[in-house]
C-alpha cells in the first residue's frame, strides 16, 4: 500500500502550547513562585521560542510508505566531517540559537557561560538525533550534519554573550532582573 501523508504543525505544537497555558495558569493560581509577573512572561517566550525552533527543524512532518518510502539508507543522511560543507547556510543555525543562549541563563541563575554552551549543544544534537530517527522511523529526509551542531552551539555562545553584553548597563540590567525569576524560585 503507498502512502503519503503530511501531520500538519498546529496538530503538535498547538495542543503542546496549551498543555503549557494551563500549565503555566496552574502555577500562577497556586501562587508557586517564579510563576507571575516578569518570570511568567519570560517563560511563555521560552515555550513560544522552544516551538518556533520545533516547528522549524521537524515540520512539515511527511510520513511515506510503500513505493513512496525513501529506500536510502541512513547513513547517507549523516553529514559528519566538520566544515567541509560549510558555506553562508550555517546563519541561520547560528541565529536560531542565539534566544536560546540570550534565555537560559535567565531561566537558571545557576548557568554559567560554560553549562549555558553545553545545554546549546546538547539541545542541537537532540534537534539532529530527532532529524535522524525521524527519516528512519518516517522515510522523512533532513540531513544530519555536525555543521549544524557547531553553528547551532556557536548561536548559544553569542546569545549567552550578547545577554551579558546588555547586563552591563543599568536599564538593561533591570528589565532582565523583573523578567528573570529570583534564584530562590528557580
Amino acid at each position: 500500500m503507498n502512502f503519503q501523508t503530511q501531520v500538519p504543525t498546529a496538530a503538535i505544537l498547538g495542543p503542546a502550547l496549551l498543555i503549557f497555558a494551563l500549565f503555566a495558569l496552574a502555577r500562577r493560581r497556586g501562587n508557586v513562585p517564579g510563576w507571575r509577573g516578569g518570570p511568567l512572561v519570560l517563560r511563555a517566550l521560552t515555550a513560544i521560542y522552544a516551538a518556533g525552533v520545533v516547528s522549524v527543524t521537524s515540520f512539515p512532518l511527511w510520513i511515506y510508505g510503500g513505493g513512496y518510502r525513501n529506500e536510502a539508507p541512513w547513513t547517507s543522511q549523516i553529514q559528519p566531517i566538520p566544515l567541509l560543507t560549510a558555506d553562508i547556510s550555517m546563519i541561520p543555525n547560528v541565529v536560531m540559537f542565539v534566544p536560546l543562549g540570550f534565555l537560559l541563563p535567565l531561566l537558571s541563575h545557576r548557568l554559567t557561560s560554560r553549562r549555558t554552551v553545553a545545554v546549546c549543544a546538547l539541545a542541537s544534537l537532540g534537534i539532529e538525533l530527532a532529524q535522524l530517527l525521524q527519516y528512519i522511523a518516517l522515510a522523512h529526509g533532513r540531513a544530519v550534519d555536525i555543521n549544524d551542531l557547531i553553528a547551532n552551539t556557536l548561536g548559544g555562545l553569542l546569545g549567552y554573550a550578547a545577554l551579558r553584553t546588555a547586563q552591563r548597563t543599568a536599564a538593561a540590567r533591570d528589565v532582565l532582573n523583573k523578567l528573570s525569576p529570583s534564584p530562590s524560585t528557580v
